[in-house]
C-alpha cells in the first residue's frame, strides 16, 4: 500500500496548553484533525464555562488561516465545582465533556479531587444533563506501585462509579493497561476509552532501556508488553468503545530533561502518522479509519467528519525539536507522511 486515504480524524484528548506554546502546538494538530477535545488543566485550571470560552478564543486565534478546526473545550471537576456550573455547561454550545483527575494523579493535577466518593452528588448532575465525565484513572497512593495506578483505581472507584450512575457517558482516558481494556468490554455501552499512540507503539522499556530516556515517560506510565499487545488488540478491533486519544502533552525540553522531569509525550506533529504505524504493524491499517475517524465523534453525539485526509507510505526522520520541544521518537524514522 502506497497510500492510504481516511476520514479527517478528530483526537479526543488532547492538550495544547496557552501562551506561546499554544501557538507551537496547536498548527500541528489542525493541520490533520478536524475537531479535538481539549483538556483543561491549564495554571490555573479551567473550572469555570466562562474560562472555557476565554480558552476557546485563545485556541481560535492561532489556528492558521484556511485551516477547518474546531475546539472542544471541557472543564476541570473538583470538589467546589457547583451544581449551577454544571448546568451552565450544559447550556453551552461549546463544553463537552467535564474532567476528573485525583490529586496529584499528572501535570497540573494538584486542584483535582482526592476522594472520589464525596462528588458522587456533581457525577449525579453530569448524568442527569448528559454530559461526558472523562477520567485520569489512577490512585496517587504513596504505597501504590505506579504499575498498578490505573488497575487499583478502576477496582477501587471506577466499578462502583458505573454502578450508581448507569446512564452516565464515561470515558477512561489514556487506558494502559490489560485491566482497563477488560473492563471497558465488560462494561455498558456508556463506557468507552482513549488509546495514545506511545501506549500503541512502546512499552516501558522504551523509557528505562540502554539509560533514562525522559521523552517517552508520560503518565500512565509504558506498560510491560503484555498490556500493550492488548491495547493494540482492542484498538484494532472494530470496538467503537475504544477511540483515538493522543494525549498530546508538550513541555519544554528542559522541564523535560531534568532530574524531576514532567510527564507526557507530544505526539501532535505526527499524531495520525504515529497511529498508522502501529495499525500497519499489526496488519489493521484496514481498521485505523473507525478507531480513528468514526468511534469517537459517534461517542461525543458529534457528525461523522466529510473531509478525507491522504498519507503516503514514506521514510522521513522527525525533527530534532519545535521551538524547545523535544518530540516523541525525535531524531527516529517514521514510514507514513501525511500529505
Amino acid at each position: 500500500m502506497k497510500t492510504l486515504t481516511i476520514t479527517r480524524p478528530d483526537d479526543c484528548h488532547l492538550h495544547v496548553r496557552n501562551g506561546a506554546i499554544l501557538k507551537t502546538v496547536l498548527p500541528h494538530t489542525a493541520r490533520q484533525f478536524a475537531r479535538a477535545i481539549i483538556m483543561p488543566n491549564l495554571k490555573p485550571p479551567v473550572t469555570t464555562v466562562a474560562q472555557a470560552l476565554a480558552y476557546r478564543n485563545e485556541i481560535l486565534q492561532v489556528i492558521p488561516e484556511g485551516v477547518n478546526f474546531t475546539p472542544l473545550m471541557t472543564l476541570y471537576l473538583t470538589a467546589a465545582t457547583t451544581l449551577e456550573e454544571i448546568k451552565r455547561a450544559a447550556e453551552c454550545e461549546h463544553v463537552y465533556a467535564f474532567k476528573l483527575y485525583p490529586a496529584g494523579a499528572t501535570t497540573n493535577s494538584d486542584a483535582g479531587v482526592a476522594d472520589v466518593t464525596k462528588i458522587y452528588p456533581l457525577l449525579a448532575a453530569l448524568e442527569k444533563y448528559d454530559l461526558p465525565l472523562l477520567i485520569h484513572g489512577e490512585v496517587t497512593d504513596e504505597d501504590c506501585d505506579i504499575f498498578d495506578r490505573e488497575r487499583v483505581f478502576i477496582e477501587r472507584y471506577l466499578i462502583n462509579i458505573v454502578e450508581n450512575f448507569p446512564a452516565l457517558r464515561i470515558v477512561l482516558e489514556h487506558a494502559t493497561t490489560k485491566d482497563a481494556v477488560e473492563f471497558v468490554n465488560s462494561a455498558n455501552d456508556k463506557i468507552a476509552a482513549t488509546i495514545t499512540p506511545q501506549h500503541l507503539l512502546f512499552n516501558r522499556n522504551a523509557i528505562l532501556a540502554g539509560g533514562i530516556k525522559p521523552h517517552y515517560y508520560c503518565l500512565p506510565i509504558l506498560k510491560r508488553e503484555a498490556h500493550r499487545q492488548t491495547l493494540i488488540n482492542a484498538a484494532t478491533s472494530g470496538n467503537p468503545k475504544f477511540f483515538l486519544g493522543t494525549d498530546s502533552a508538550p513541555h519544554l525540553t528542559h522541564l523535560k530533561e531534568n532530574a524531576c522531569g514532567c510527564a507526557g509525550c507530544y505526539s501532535a506533529f505526527a499524531a495520525l502518522e504515529l497511529y498508522a504505524q502501529a495499525f500497519e504493524q499489526a496488519n489493521a491499517l484496514d481498521k485505523l479509519e473507525g478507531f480513528a475517524s468514526f468511534y469517537g465523534a459517534d461517542f461525543y453525539g458529534l457528525p461523522r467528519n466529510v473531509e478525507t485526509v491522504t498519507l503516503e507510505k514514506t521514510n522521513w526522520t522527525v525533527s530534532a525539536s519545535y521551538d524547545e520541544i523535544t518530540p516523541l521518537k525525535t531524531g527516529e524514522l517514521l514510514c507514513w507522511k501525511m500529505i
